[in-house]
Parts: structure tokens; C-alpha cells; sequence
């Protein structure tokens, strides 16, 4: 499985003030950021659009959630495997989730909250829409980068009119006597990309290309930046995902946020730009949806690179 190290991702800085594209500062990090996804999957990006009370906002509306009851978790279902309540289930008992789609939109906040709280929560609302807003910006930004790096912005942009943000709100708990610690068995994201955000508790751990488990420090302004499956098709390869986990210790729950990146009614292909005689293409045109679909089934299970055995050339 690997050892285990200390956190050594690259902290990519996303505070400055004079971040506008074409400044130096823009083009540096820009810099920075597509070496760091080539090299690791993923980085730490700090980012000061987001408050503190933001965060213990969104980490108190997730406490309240998760105390609901039972019979009304189950009520958050979705067309989409995995993208609804997700809880009790025997190979990861220590997790739980919930899964708000179009989770940037007014509508697709309060659909969901209003399912759970029929009379209506607004501070949740409010808050859950402010934490995805903030974190949809971050992507998009990073995803800008991206696209400029490799000269296919116009393609970048199309995508953009069809992104899907899903909002994961999710909480393990500790481990009873004689359980185990696996909090999430080791996988890669099903998504386009993905954001991370953690509460003080740690527990995340991303795998290196040398095949050591990083330990990832929570913090506040801190979120880890993570490419997924669909990214690395969409790249051509460029980008990879990383492997990551959650390994729980301790004695406290741990609470932490995704915001997931989804393309839908759109059907992603590898810009000519980046398939050349050195850079064969790797992957057929695929839409994102099915490819989810497709991940949930025994084939999919089983395969070693699910986006490689759906759409690999």
C-alpha cells in the first residue's frame, strides 16, 4: 500500500490581489498550477475568497444535517449512482453522504433543502449556495489556467455552458471496537475535477507517482484542487488523477465538503490541439453521465482505469 508521508503537495497561493489574467502573477501561477496537476493530480490551493465564517457556517449546516433522521436522509435520491444520501453501506461503514445537484444554482439548493426541511431552512440554503458559488469560482479558475496552458480555451469554454457542480456534504464516524479505520477505500474521482474542503479533523490521505499515502493537513483556507477521470480523457493524458483515501484515527468525526464538477448534455472529446504523431489520441468522445453509469457497473468495478475501459482508444 505504500508508507505514509507528511503533506508535500504543492501550496499553490491564490490570495494575490492583482490575480487578473495576463498579469505576471497570473501567469506564474498559472505556471504553477498545471505543473502541479501534471506532477501530483492535484495541489493545495489557499484562496482568501472564502471567510471564516463561511467555513464554520458550512461545517455547522453539515452537523445539523447529518442529525437528522434516518428516515429522512434517505429521502436525498438521485437518477445518478452515488450522487443522492449514501450511508450504511458495508464496504465503507464508517462514511455518509449527502449529494446536492446543481448545488450553484438557487433552484438545485433549495430543491434539496426544502426535500429534507419541508418548512424550509434558509440559513442552510443560504449557506450552501455561498460555499458553492465561492468554490465554482476557484474551479473555473483553475480550469482557465489550464485551458490557456494548453491553448484550447475556445474548447474549455464550451464545456463551461454544460459544467454541473454537485455539492457532497460528508461525515465519518469513528470506528467502533474491532472495525476498521477505512474511512473511503483508495479510488479516483468520477468527475471533471473536484474541490475538497476539511474540517480540523485529519484523515485524507493522496497517493504520490513514488506510491506513498500524503497525510493532508485540514486548514480553514485550504483546498485541495483534484483532477478526475474525466479530466485526464478530456487532457489527452496530460493529467492524471490521484489516488486518495480516508483513513480515520482518533476518536472524533470528521466532517469535510466536495464540490464536484460534472459535464452534462455535452459530449466531451480530446481538443485537436493536443493529439499530435508524438500524443496519439488516447480516448473516443464520451459522454460524462453514462460514463458514471458505466463506473457503478460490474465491469466498471472491476476495471483498473475506469475511464481507460469506457471510452480508451
Amino acid at each position: 500500500m505504500g508508507s505514509l508521508t507528511q503533506n508535500n503537495l504543492p501550496v499553490i497561493d491564490f490570495t494575490n490581489k492583482n490575480l487578473d489574467p495576463n498579469s505576471n502573477s497570473w501567469l506564474s501561477t498559472r505556471e504553477d498550477v498545471v505543473r502541479a496537476l501534471e506532477d501530483y493530480g492535484c495541489f493545495i490551493a489557499i484562496y482568501d475568497k472564502f471567510s471564516s465564517d463561511l467555513h464554520q457556517a458550512i461545517f455547522h449546516a453539515s452537523e445539523e444535517l447529518f442529525d437528522l433522521p434516518q428516515e429522512i436522509k434517505v429521502l436525498n435520491t438521485s437518477d445518478t449512482p452515488s450522487h443522492g444520501y449514501v450511508g450504511q453501506e458495508p464496504i465503507i461503514p464508517l462514511y455518509e453522504g449527502f449529494g446536492v445537484e446543481n448545488a450553484t444554482t438557487l433552484q438545485g439548493v433549495q430543491k434539496f433543502t426544502n426535500l429534507l426541511w419541508p418548512n424550509g431552512n434558509d440559513t442552510f440554503c443560504e449557506t450552501a449556495l455561498s460555499f458553492s458559488k465561492a468554490v465554482a469560482e476557484l474551479d473555473q479558475m483553475v480550469m482557465k489556467m489550464v485551458s490557456e496552458k494548453y491553448g484550447i480555451e475556445k474548447n474549455y469554454e464550451t464545456l463551461l455552458g454544460s459544467m454541473s457542480y454537485l455539492l457532497k456534504l460528508i461525515k465519518y464516524r469513528v470506528p467502533r471496537e474491532n472495525e476498521k479505520n477505512l474511512g473511503i477505500v483508495p479510488h479516483t474521482d468520477k468527475s471533471f475535477t473536484s474541490i475538497l474542503h476539511q474540517h480540523q479533523v485529519k484523515g485524507l490521505e493522496i497517493k504520490n507517482k513514488d506510491g506513498e499515502w500524503m497525510l493532508i493537513d485540514p486548514s480553514p483556507s485550504s483546498f485541495i484542487v483534484m483532477a478526475g477521470d474525466a479530466c485526464m480523457a478530456w487532457t489527452n493524458g496530460k493529467i492524471e488523477p490521484a489516488h486518495h483515501r480516508v483513513i480515520m484515527s482518533g476518536n472524533e468525526e470528521r466532517y469535510s465538503l466536495g464540490l464536484f464538477t460534472f459535464i452534462r448534455d455535452l459530449i466531451v472529446q480530446v481538443p485537436e490541439e493536443l493529439v499530435d504523431g508524438e500524443h496519439p489520441r488516447q480516448f473516443k468522445p464520451f459522454d460524462h453521465y453514462k460514463f458514471i453509469h458505466f463506473f457503478y457497473t460490474e465491469e466498471g468495478k472491476r476495471s483498473k482505469c475506469a475511464i481507460k475501459a469506457y471510452c480508451g482508444v
